[in-house]
């Protein structure tokens, strides 16, 4: 037999288990039946998790104040999806048999599949101790599920059916190799997954959830981010791979599941455990090993004996500690017709490859059925009691308690006199050699007096920088923020006399985001400091790591951090989202949406005093005008027209035909870019109107695909000059989009035709 002793996940946790109650069986025995689940009235959008988007105008209204500033409820939306990013992995490997009982109940992807949708968030309230042991109250936390081993977190097609690679050594895994070249790929892909639906009316409206966010009109300017921008950055966020430089996307725990129609249960676990241990299910050899494991005997409510389940469970905690749960669902397939049927719940967080395949799906014409997924509501409640009490009666101990640990015996020695000046002794003299250790079946030679594999790219999981590393990671996600930055303000040090590149990045990142969490005034040092570490991070993220996605979502999470705190701090949002502009690494749609973005920054700068003076009017609506342009020289006018409006509205012009500004020139940009969108309009409306009498006409034929023009719909000149593309060279001038405005606005024949 296989004893608790001889499991390192459950000896981590041996601190953590005295918190699970005696009566954590009898809660899984028997589950609550009563649910509340919210059915929308799209299937297909249901589906891509596209249906769920805040009505942040309906927000804006009730502030009862048409002001440009930015409502509290509005910023939240953003700031809620940023520490949505942040929650703990958990990787889900089940037994053949489980997956057979879960396929039965025609449910796609196997347990993990089933488990995902409830995971995102969980029920209630979560409490959650900090480094200090004050209690605090989290109501939006939630956990992501991913695939067991070096696919863990890894940004990879999920597809109808698809079977893991069972045949790839864990040895293979040491390099970073592989990991790196997946890293880049990420932009290509959610640019084309966001420009699918903002191609088409339509189609972005059903994204919007039924909103009218750039399709009427309106008496004030539009609040809050659009449809389309929280798409681009929860998909964004939700694309983080597995790297070695940060523990986001590693998992925390793993969930070993067999089924009740298990022969040998108890052996099945064993051999579950070692393939998660030594096996083909073993993370790369740069991520920690040492989680926790989380044991679940599924009992099928239709054709096993509850008694003969609960005695095997029962056995399983004997062997396996309390870290175990009874989840009982029914075997059947449910149907809608079923009394007890409800629809599973839709995955937000699908990264942008996953959410490709499904646009590939319905572009394909896939039944809209194949979709539609239900579940008993009994299954649906058992779900969620089995996930509460294993967040907060196993993981989230399980993480507070290797916080403290972490904390007291390594990042105390390193802050002490005796770990500064062993830091400083192997920078300067070497002194102080590196451990040599690497867990692994080779071992490669470390840098004189560094801890860093230079060979590989990686810390070693057991060094005390990836163990730091892994505990601002830890506190990060259970919102200690303050303990985070200083772990993160601590290594980064590290890592810049290591030259390890990627962990310097990356520490600047995230220490600048917790920073920006922390609430507190801001200083001239805070700002330095922070200023400073987004220099650093940006720099070393393109020219040292050639990371362009880092840098960019390094910058865009700051931008809205910064944006979200008003005051000045508006205006250094404003200013690190130019600086990203001019890095030019981004695609055109993702231009306009940073551009979109940026006039939201003045819009949330609050003025001072009764005459509101520092308020950025004009600023605001500049670049809601370039916003506007951007749009259009994409061949997106019912886009470019709501943010010609909202440009119109901050200018002080009510009436469409009477441009009264004081600036001819700028009189004269907006006559012929309202020339423009009108025209556009009439043309895209002609055009499908005689696509639809061409296919009534036209009998149904077989039609091969063929590859588009990328270059399709980038024919109009923009008033405001041609748009920054990831080929053009880096200009230190500023934006060259701004920087040919004045000869555009000059040009008297441009009549956008």
């Amino acid at each position: 037999m296989f004893s608790q002793a001889q499991l390192p996940g459950n000896r981590l946790a041996d601190s953590s288990s005295s918190r699970i109650s005696s009566s954590s069986a009898a809660q899984s025995l028997s589950p609550n039946t009563t649910s509340q689940h919210s059915r929308t009235s799209s299937p297909a959008n249901d589906y891509l998790g596209l249906s769920r988007k805040p009505d942040y105008r309906s927000q804006s209204r009730d502030s009862g104040s048409p002001s440009l500033n930015t409502s509290r409820a509005v910023i939240d939306i953003t700031r809620e999806t940023i520490l949505q990013a942040f929650l703990p992995h958990v990787a889900v490997y089940a037994s053949a048999d489980t997956e057979e009982l879960i396929r039965l109940k025609g449910i796609y992807g196997g347990f993990r599949g089933i488990l995902r949708p409830f995971g995102e968030k969980i029920p209630g309230r979560i409490v959650i101790r900090d480094s200090v042991g004050a209690s605090r109250n989290c109501e939006n936390f939630g956990i992501y599920f991913v695939e067991p081993g070096p696919k863990s977190g890894v940004h990879s097609s999920y597809t109808k059916g698809k079977e893991p690679d069972n045949g790839v050594e864990a040895s293979n895994y040491s390099k970073i190799s592989s990991i790196a070249t997946s890293v880049g790929t990420i932009i290509p892909t959610l640019d084309e997954v966001v420009d699918h639906y903002v191609r088409n009316e339509e189609s972005f409206k059903s994204v919007a959830h039924g909103q009218s966010y750039p399709f009427s009109k309106t008496t004030s300017p539009r609040e809050g981010a659009s449809p389309a921008y929280l798409l681009y950055l929860r998909k964004l966020l939700a694309s983080r791979p597995m790297v070695p430089h940060e523990t986001f996307a590693q998992p925390v725990a793993c969930i070993v599941a067999i089924s009740s129609q298990s022969p040998a249960p108890i052996e099945t676990l064993r051999d579950l455990y070692n393939d998660t241990r030594q096996g083909i299910r073993r993370v790369p050899l740069w991520a920690g090993n040492e989680y926790l494991r989380y044991y679940v005997l599924i009992h099928d409510e239709e054709n096993d004996d509850i008694t003969k389940s609960t005695a095997l469970f029962e056995q399983m905690k004997r062997h396996f500690g309390l870290h175990c749960h009874l989840l009982r669902l029914r075997s059947t397939e449910c149907l809608p017709t079923d009394d007890d049927s409800t629809k599973l719940p839709t995955c937000k967080w699908l990264n942008a490859d996953e959410e490709l395949v499904h646009l590939q799906w319905h572009d394909q014409d896939i039944d809209v059925k194949d979709f539609q997924q239900y579940i008993f509501e009994s299954d649906a409640a058992a779900i969620r009691t089995f996930l509460r009490e294993m967040v907060t009666q196993s993981i989230v101990p399980f993480m507070e308690g290797r916080v403290t640990t972490w904390n007291d015996q390594v990042a105390s020695r390193r802050r002490g006199i005796s770990g500064r000046f062993m830091s400083i002794s192997k920078r300067w003299t070497g002194f102080g050699s590196a451990r040599g250790t690497s867990t692994g079946p080779t071992t490669t030679p470390l840098s004189s007096g560094s801890n860093y594999d230079v060979s590989n790219g990686y810390y070693p999981p057991d060094t005390p920088e990836a163990t730091m590393r892994r505990l601002a990671d830890y506190a990060f996600m259970l919102r200690d923020w303050k303990l985070s930055y200083s772990i993160y303000d601590l290594v980064r040090s590290d890592f810049g006399n290591d030259k390890a590149w990627s962990y310097y990045a990356a520490a600047n990142e995230m220490a600048a985001l917790s920073l920006l969490l922390i609430p507190q005034v801001a200083n001239p040092k805070s700002r330095e400091n922070l200023d400073h570490m987004l220099d650093a991070a940006s720099y070393s993220y393109l020219t040292q790591c050639a990371l362009p996605d880092g840098a960019m979502r390094c910058l865009l999470l700051s931008v809205e951090l910064l944006r979200s705190r008003g005051g000045s701090e508006a205006e250094d949002a404003a200013k690190w989202a130019v600086r990203l502009l001019e890095m030019m690494i981004m695609s055109p749609l993702g231009q306009n949406l940073l551009i979109e973005r940026l006039a939201a920054c003045y819009k949330s700068k609050l003025g001072e005093g009764q005459l509101q003076l520092g308020i950025c009017r004009r600023k605001a609506a500049f670049w809601t005008l370039l916003s506007s342009d951007a749009w259009l020289s994409l061949s997106i006018p019912f886009y470019a027209s709501g943010k010609l409006q909202d440009a119109r509205l901050l200018y002080g012009v009510h009436d469409d035909t009477n441009y009264d500004l004081s600036f001819s020139g700028m009189r004269r940009f907006l006559e012929n870019l309202q020339q423009g969108v009108n025209q556009a309009t009439n043309d895209s409306q002609d055009t499908v109107g005689a696509d639809i009498a061409e296919a009534k006409k036209s009998p149904i034929v077989d039609e091969e695909s063929e590859q588009l023009d990328a270059h399709a719909h980038a024919h109009r000149r923009t008033l405001s000059g041609p748009m920054l593309t990831e080929s053009s060279s880096y200009q230190a001038g500023g934006l060259s989009s701004v920087m040919h405005l004045n000869v555009a606005l000059n040009n008297e024949d441009d009549h956008f035709v």
